[in-house]
């Protein structure tokens, strides 16, 4: 259920493997979706894992260089990174789905689900129409109506994050801009600019029981660009970090968003949606070849451990970027280090894992703890002076 990139994924895998996949979504396609549509070098590999060739070039720009910026001061330009791509989701998703339905899935499209059966597992349609399956994937998305079912609600308010975004129209510059991240334009988040061929898109993110204005927030973002604060602005939810420990029941799976697999430091969704609606049809094939159905979730647990790790170590290292104790001193190491600004490029494209970084910002961790401290008695002395 749902036709995104986890769900597409998942229904490809499947159908490919000669299952009989039925993939639902509420939407027709080519559909718009809320996304700064930053497509890493993860995602680049995932997809051609999955979809067995590389993404289609026509889908993506690529970009070798970025900007980065704390509190409105200039970090440091990276003018030679590892390739980062962006894309339109519109225009992405419709290919994945379409790939899916030519993999031999059956397109219920334009179908909104008026009830969820779990125990079955079964959807039955708003027009009065019943699909029964032996496995359900429940790959629909922060506000996952199979998530709700499972479990009474579809995320925790007190650990959800929630981005702002724009679709502006295109600088004269954008095709020679680099990407644009300026740490703590939210709370326990950050902004960011993507130059696009056809628009810009500008948004900020964070933890929203962090951040009481996001609109302000935004708006004075938009400002800082050199953008009219007016702009009109959508909202969503992000499962920015918040991991659900048991994605699923029995022969039901959650995948993607639904399972809260955001990346808990960059917000980036879209490879581990489709890396997750991989493993999760993986393991679905795997019980029904063995007439277990019940057994998958055991099975997909076991297969995105190695996920549930990484999200692990970044909800670590993001106590260094976003708390007040750490995160002046982290600053003026990202500001002072081009090799720290460079792993966190490298972590971006792929190329390293979070345990990587993890064990790179560990040889740092003494020098933070000091710096904050020397901060923290600094500011402290300030105000006594003041």
């Amino acid at each position: 259920m749902g036709a995104g990139p986890a769900g597409a994924a998942a229904a490809h895998v499947a159908a490919s493997r000669g299952l009989r996949v039925a993939l639902v979504d509420k939407a027709r396609f080519p559909r718009d979706k809320l996304c700064g549509g930053g497509f890493t070098g993860r995602s680049y590999l995932y997809f051609t894992e999955i979809f067995g060739e590389e993404i289609p070039a026509r889908l993506i720009e690529t970009k070798t260089a970025v900007e980065f910026h704390a509190d409105g001061q200039p970090l440091g330009l990276l003018p030679q990174i590892p390739p980062m791509h962006l894309t339109m989701r519109v225009d992405l998703d419709a290919e994945m789905q379409r790939r899916a339905l030519a993999a031999g899935a059956r397109d219920f499209s334009g179908c909104r689900v008026s009830q969820i059966d779990t125990a079955t597992p079964a959807l039955v349609l708003a027009d009065g129409r019943r699909l029964s399956a032996r496995v359900l994937i429940g790959a629909d998305g922060v506000n996952s109506q199979v998530a709700k079912a499972l479990f009474g609600r579809s995320y925790d308010r007190a650990q959800i994050g929630f981005g702002l975004e724009v679709e502006a129209t295109p600088g004269p510059d954008n095709a020679a801009a680099p990407l644009r991240i300026d740490f703590g334009a939210a709370d326990w988040g950050y902004g960011w600019h993507f130059p696009k061929r056809e628009s810009s898109t500008i948004g900020i993110g964070g933890v929203l029981s962090r951040n009481a204005d996001m609109k302000a927030s935004m708006a004075a973002y938009l400002y800082r660009l050199g953008r009219d604060p007016a702009l009109p602005c959508k909202g969503h939810h992000l499962p920015f970090g918040e991991v659900r420990k048991t994605p699923g029941r029995r022969a039901v799976l959650l995948a993607g968003d639904a399972a809260g697999l955001v990346d808990p430091i960059t917000g980036e969704g879209i490879a581990y949606a489709m890396k997750s609606g991989q493993l999760a049809a993986l393991a679905a094939a795997e019980a029904l070849a063995e007439g277990a159905p019940a057994s998958a979730l055991r099975r997909y647990r076991k297969a995105l451990r190695p996920v549930h790790r990484a999200m692990r170590q970044a909800r670590a290292i993001r106590v260094l970027l976003f708390s007040r104790l750490f995160r002046p001193a982290f600053i003026a190491a990202f500001r002072g280090s081009g090799r720290l600004r460079h792993l966190y490029m490298r972590l971006l494209a792929g190329e390293i894992e979070y345990g990587d970084m993890a064990r790179a910002t560990l040889r740092r961790l003494p020098g933070f703890l000091l710096r904050g401290l020397q901060m923290g008695d600094s500011g402290r002395a300030g105000d006594k002076r003041s």
